[in-house]
């Protein structure tokens, strides 16, 4: 279904409601939700490049039927938001492995609580591919708002890009359609809201630190494997 504001639109399926119940359980070990989110990357990931097919008729066996024709998987560039944007770039790259790859490393400045570039790596002429914008998560759009500069200071139209997470809220939907209103946003939810802290409400927590083991574990904050 698509959302407003933004030009968003939710993955809507029992699948993904699925894998989503899994992992945004406190219960749920790290080795699941490891495995739940790949699951559910597998989806976002196929999902996103479909939106980037063009509509073509297609001849069978027995007939004619509409259909889609992929886009060149060499025209397209995933851009990783370091850490978490790294687990859904594979996945995208898994699918299309000529795809270019971009890195962004953004951070949170402890002083002012704002998004700080640390570092980007861009592929050349990456102002003439389809751009895939990598980021599990959508809170308050800092950070996504800050890669999209750097695309856009490198020529990148927003129209070009496509924003792939798996949770969003309304506060980082309309910063997304304040700033960076050509870029169409993809999600697997849209949740209630930001708590005091920014986490998504009712959310799963930190995704990095469940899938990478980082952190919240020891202090009980979710599920643990026991050690």
């Amino acid at each position: 279904r698509t959302i407003s504001p933004s030009m968003a639109e939710v993955l809507s399926s029992r699948a993904v409601t699925m894998l989503l119940s899994v992992m945004r359980d406190r219960s749920t070990t790290q080795q699941l939700y490891v495995v739940y989110a790949d699951r559910l990357m597998n989806i976002l990931a196929e999902e996103g490049l479909a939106r980037l097919a063009t509509g073509r008729q297609v001849v069978t066996p027995c007939g004619e039927c509409p259909g889609l024709a992929p886009h060149d998987t060499g025209g397209i560039c995933c851009v990783d938001i370091v850490r978490s944007g790294g687990i859904l770039l594979e996945a995208v790259r898994r699918l299309a492995p000529d795809s270019k790859t971009a890195k962004i490393l953004i951070q949170r400045d402890e002083e002012t609580a704002k998004p700080k570039l640390f570092y980007s790596k861009l592929p050349p002429g990456i102002d003439k591919l389809s751009v895939l914008l990598c980021d599990p998560m959508l809170a308050t759009g800092g950070s996504a708002l800050m890669a999209i500069q750097v695309l856009k200071e490198a020529g990148v139209k927003e129209e070009s890009i496509l924003f792939l997470n798996v949770l969003t809220c309304p506060e980082g939907l309309r910063a997304l359609a304040e700033k960076a209103p050509g870029v169409r946003i993809l999600t697997t939810a849209l949740d209630e809201r930001l708590d005091e802290n920014s986490f998504i409400v009712p959310g799963l927590g930190d995704f990095g630190d469940r899938y990478y083991g980082t952190s919240g574990y020891a202090e009980g904050l979710w599920g643990t494997d026991g050690r």
